[in-house]
């Protein structure tokens, strides 16, 4: 008996195995190469408040001042490329009203140039195309993907170490949460500086080889948990010195309780976090699903049609529904056949 199978169901059929196969191939196999450190990076962040610095014209520390931190971040798109690592160049400058905006580093209180590399998938530091400083830990300008509800060591430049931060739960900023961390330093000698003696109580010496501490009054972090962009950050620096062997600050460099991301930054933070976060959840889960729902779908409704066809196909074919090649013969008893006696 000849069967046929209609079109439509072949094609419904086909795009239904096309969708579940493509639904895990997107959640394990596309989604998570796209969850890659970015290359081409050149943003902005700004970090306001107040506090205390040493002011050189002066020679004394003025306090109740505004501060602004401002670093720019910028990606070696080159250098990335031909190492497969994400090469980010960071120039960091803070600044009293004074010396705003933070263009010329010879005004600044603080100036750095720094060069970042980093594994892009894991986010741990790479130790390669001129990285300076060297440094360690698990998170820096950004968190890992997939940011984990646990401690995490935040590489401190200013302190040369990894600082602990813990997990305090979410913190909506800007209307939109991420997770929340925080952390503290404790004074610590971070190096010395030749300085005239009576900066640190000893006015008979003209030059002495002082002592640099440096503190955090309180570390706060909020990174997006999918990108592991950090949306919200508060830091509360303090740099003094110290006369050799002493355990008491003689001069304060940079001291301030909280300096924060400012309105504008918050706001561009959350705009890229929110777009990427959405990019990685569309690929990573909305996707797949109606995907493998829709395939689901398609594929039974593909076969049902098959199935239907061979059903009709075999009912109305040539036989009939009995099977049947012989061409039914009239009723007897309606039609009589012209050879057929009849009786009187």
């Amino acid at each position: 008996m000849r069967r046929t199978t209609s079109p439509l169901s072949l094609i419904l059929l086909g795009l239904g195995a096309f969708l579940l196969v493509l639904a895990p191939m997107l959640a394990w196999y596309v989604e998570p190469r796209a969850k890659r450190t970015p290359t081409d990076i050149d943003t902005t962040t700004v970090f306001k408040g107040t506090g205390s610095y040493f002011d050189t014209g002066k020679v004394k520390t003025v306090r109740g001042q505004n501060l602004t931190i401002t670093r720019q971040v910028r990606g070696d798109v080159e250098d990335s490329e031909k190492h497969g690592r994400a090469v980010w160049d960071v120039v960091t400058s803070v600044d009293p009203d004074s010396s705003l905006p933070a263009a010329d580093p010879h005004d600044a209180l603080q100036w750095t140039q720094e060069r970042w590399v980093t594994d892009r998938r894991t986010n741990f530091p790479v130790h390669c195309c001129g990285e300076e400083p060297y440094f360690e830990g698990e998170a820096y300008l950004k968190f890992p993907f997939d940011v984990e509800k646990r401690s995490y060591r935040w590489w401190d430049n200013t302190l040369g170490a990894t600082v602990p931060l813990t997990y305090r739960g979410t913190k909506k900023i800007q209307g939109y949460e991420g997770y929340r961390f925080t952390g503290t330093v404790k004074a610590t000698k971070t190096g010395t500086r030749q300085v005239p003696g009576r900066l640190v109580g000893q006015p008979r010496r003209s030059q002495v080889i002082a002592d640099e501490y440096y503190a955090n009054h309180g570390i706060e972090l909020v990174a997006d948990r999918r990108t592991g962009r950090i949306i919200y950050a508060a830091i509360g620096p303090r740099k003094t010195l110290r006369a050799p062997g002493s355990d008491k600050d003689a001069t304060v460099l940079l001291d301030s309780d909280r300096i924060a991301f400012d309105t504008a930054t918050q706001k561009a933070q959350v705009k890229l976090a929110k777009d990427d976060s959405d990019r990685l959840k569309l690929v990573g889960e909305t996707l797949p699903v109606v995907a493998g729902a829709l395939g689901a779908v398609l594929a039974v409704a593909g076969i049902v049609l098959v199935v239907r066809g061979r059903k009709d196909d075999g009912a109305n074919g040539p036989g009939g529904r009995d099977g049947s090649t012989e061409p039914k013969s009239p009723h007897p008893d309606t039609s009589r056949s012209p050879l057929q006696p009849s009786t009187m």
